[in-house]
């Protein structure tokens, strides 16, 4: 396998993205939680538990 050196490297950048969230949220679950519920809000999405 060939490799080449990159100026933008898109996969390793979202390799360091999901490592980053991943030790935040391992850190302080509930931030996880408090993040989706606004996410949620702001594109009006209801949760599938609710009715």
């Amino acid at each position: 396998m060939k490799t080449k050196h990159k100026k933008f490297d898109a996969v390793q950048m979202m390799r360091n993205i999901r490592e980053k969230l991943s030790q935040k949220y391992r850190e302080d679950p509930e931030s996880e939680r408090k993040e989706l519920r606004e996410i949620r809000k702001k594109y009006g999405i209801k949760e599938k538990n609710q009715i």
